[in-house]
């Protein structure tokens, strides 16, 4: 069993983990194949070399157009449905934005389908998503394991005003 572990002592951000998929061999390529399948226009990642203290890294950034677009799951379920992806790529990212889903459903009380995705429906968190998806595939990963996430404290501001770290 091909086993991927996520060291997450300093966080993990989307761009991190494309990053460290295309840094492990994933073929940026075949990522951006799946991602411009997407249709989302101006949509395309990119990754360069870093050195951080001494140490290198890939960075990997996505690169799109603005937006202000806050979609429902059933948007994104869409997009998922008409991108080029693996039948197994398709269902793991529709499981990602479900589970998302149901955690904001249960953090404002509604049903799932009335969740209205701000950040999280930006084009930018879809790219993640999928881009992540595809690359764990491709690498042949089987099981995901993650170290714990430091979750900071203090506040921070988001679509629904200034909220505890870590958010609910």
């Amino acid at each position: 069993m091909k086993i991927a572990y996520l060291d997450c002592a300093s966080g993990i951000s989307g761009d991190m983990l494309l990053g460290a998929l295309v840094d492990a061999g994933v073929d940026l390529d075949a990522m951006n194949r799946a991602i411009d399948s997407l249709g989302l226009l101006g949509c395309r990642l990119t990754v360069e070399e870093v050195r951080r203290g001494g140490f290198r890294a890939a960075r990997a950034t996505v690169h799109a157009e603005a937006e202000q677009t806050a979609r429902h799951l059933a948007d994104i379920l869409k997009i998922l449905g008409r991108a080029e992806l693996t039948e197994t790529q398709r269902q793991r990212a529709e499981r990602v934005f479900r589970r998302l889903a149901e955690a904001e459903a249960a953090v404002h009380g509604i049903d799932v389908e009335q969740v209205h995705f701000h950040e999280l429906g930006a084009v930018d968190t879809i790219v993640d998503v999928v881009g992540a998806v595809v690359g764990f595939d491709l690498l042949g990963v089987e099981r995901i394991v993650a170290s714990p996430i430091p979750t900071g404290s203090g506040t921070v501001r988001i679509a629904h005003g200034t909220v505890s770290v870590p958010a609910p």
